[in-house]
């Protein structure tokens, strides 16, 4: 049976109860997640399992299992595949994950890898967390910063465009890192929060990824039916982000956001939620609160501006992409 699968949830939650002969349901439920890696990067299998980890994660999941089902350009040698696979072996490890399948294959016509990951895990029933579960007056809470993926990846593959626009290499250098250190998994920060929090008191977890935290907390208080509050003061956003974002035209709103995690726990259960991420090294700061849906979305501007929502037809590192030119 289907727990959770509908628009808006990362993760589809099922539930199977058995032989069918009416017995009680298993206690324990199966968190099954896809996304593949579309993007040219030399961290393909490593960004695979991670971004399909995270949303295993914010269904209040433990990650076990992974598969990987690999497109492979025929420029490709032996060497290159090894390396891929030591990535995806790499990462899995890291997380308790086992690699227990999937595919591989040389395909024409295309340029670069193209990694289809399958993530399953497990839930205990009641510790099971859904997207849309954000209720009106619960606590908007945004780990690490804005923006930590897309800074790094523009870190990563724009370094020239930006050293020419007066970003130093050390500060490049810093972006670069961002991918590792903080890195873009929230496994731990969802650990943190379901260790720390009361049963009913974690509402809602969300990974942030395209278009970035603006469409992120967009998802989240569309999923859970409600408007949203956001105070642009209160949200953390790293040195690295706001020079990359300045130097390029980018708006920090709109930029892949993956590497902090979006939580909604009741409003009274906030100072004990920042302070169990912080007993294990993640930082977090409240940066707003849902409201009754009929109140809409609001961003209070820092700066006294408009309070409208930010919205973004895709991606500003796609925008940036197509439409940046190179560097001489």
């Amino acid at each position: 049976m289907l727990l959770a699968g509908s628009v808006g949830e990362d993760a589809a939650a099922m539930d199977f109860v058995g032989d069918g002969s009416g017995g009680s349901p298993n206690d324990r439920i199966l968190i099954a997640k896809t996304d593949p890696i579309t993007f040219a990067t030399d961290h393909a299998g490593w960004y695979a399992v991670h971004v399909n980890a995270n949303d295993v994660a914010c269904a209040g999941a433990t990650a076990r299992w992974f598969l990987a089902s690999a497109l492979l350009p025929e420029s490709w040698g032996e060497a290159d595949v090894d390396r891929l696979f030591e990535q995806i072996v790499e990462a899995c490890t890291s997380l308790g994950v086992s690699l227990v399948g999937g595919h591989t294959e040389i395909t024409g016509g295309i340029d670069r890898p193209l990694i289809a990951g399958t993530m399953l895990g497990e839930v205990e029933r009641r510790r099971l967390v859904r997207t849309g579960g954000g209720r009106p007056g619960d606590a908007l809470i945004l780990t690490r910063g804005i923006a930590i993926e897309g800074t790094s990846v523009l870190a990563r593959e724009a370094a020239p465009v930006l050293r020419e626009r007066g970003v130093t290499d050390e500060l490049i250098e810093r972006g670069q890192r961002l991918l590792f250190d903080p890195g873009i998994s929230v496994v731990r920060a969802a650990r943190a929060l379901c260790e720390a929090l009361p049963d009913g008191a974690l509402h809602s977890l969300h990974d942030p990824t395209e278009g970035g935290l603006a469409t992120g907390l967009w998802e989240l208080a569309e999923a859970s039916g409600c408007g949203a509050v956001v105070e642009e003061s209160a949200v953390p956003v790293l040195p690295e982000t706001e020079a990359v974002c300045r130097a390029l035209g980018l708006d920090v709103w709109g930029l892949l956001a993956s590497g902090g995690l979006l939580a909604a726990v009741d409003g009274g259960a906030a100072d004990r939620a920042i302070t169990g991420l912080r007993s294990v090294g993640v930082p977090a700061a409240r940066i707003g609160s849902l409201v009754p849906r009929a109140e809409g979305l609001s961003l209070k501007r820092a700066a006294g501006g408009a309070e409208g929502w930010p919205t973004f037809d895709r991606d500003e590192v796609a925008r940036y992409f197509d439409e940046a030119p190179a560097a001489s």
